[in-house]
């Protein structure tokens, strides 16, 4: 007898790439309100949830023609570092300091680790695609763990 897979449920994409009939909005208040989030200091995939969750807009692509990111470059209010990578710097800040006063802790040493090494290979791709300038480093500040 098999046993039934767990952790199916997840939110679903709409199917059609065609704005809905239901949502009133214009492209142009659209990206009025990306503007007004990006500018209360909200990043991109945040922005996303409170279109969702308070205008009623499921996804902003299908109804402007471009995604949240692409409209913030074209008003030049792209972050200077990609959401995700900026996310994982800070993760990995957050485990330096926590090494730093816990020395022995070696899950988190393992931990560190990890981020540092998604961090160096995000960071060869952002290189690739352009989002990173060529000559940006990472340095992973030296701490001892005696």
């Amino acid at each position: 007898m098999k046993k039934k897979a767990k952790g199916k449920s997840r939110s679903v994409r709409p199917v059609s790439k065609r704005p809905p009939v239901w949502c009133k909005y214009r492209p142009e208040e659209i990206e009025a309100l990306i503007m007004k989030l990006t500018k209360e200091g909200h990043p991109p995939s945040e922005i996303g949830i409170l279109l969702r969750d308070l205008h009623g807009i499921p996804l902003a692509k299908p109804i402007t023609g471009k995604s949240i990111t692409q409209i913030l470059m074209d008003a030049e209010l792209k972050p200077s570092l990609p959401e995700d990578f900026g996310n994982l710097l800070k993760k990995a800040a957050r485990l330096r300091a926590h090494l730093e006063r816990n020395h022995k802790d070696l899950h988190n040493k393992r931990a560190l680790q990890l981020v540092e090494a998604r961090i160096y290979k995000l960071m060869k791709y952002y290189k690739r695609e352009g989002a990173l300038p060529p000559d940006w480093k990472y340095e992973a500040k030296a701490v001892s763990f005696v």
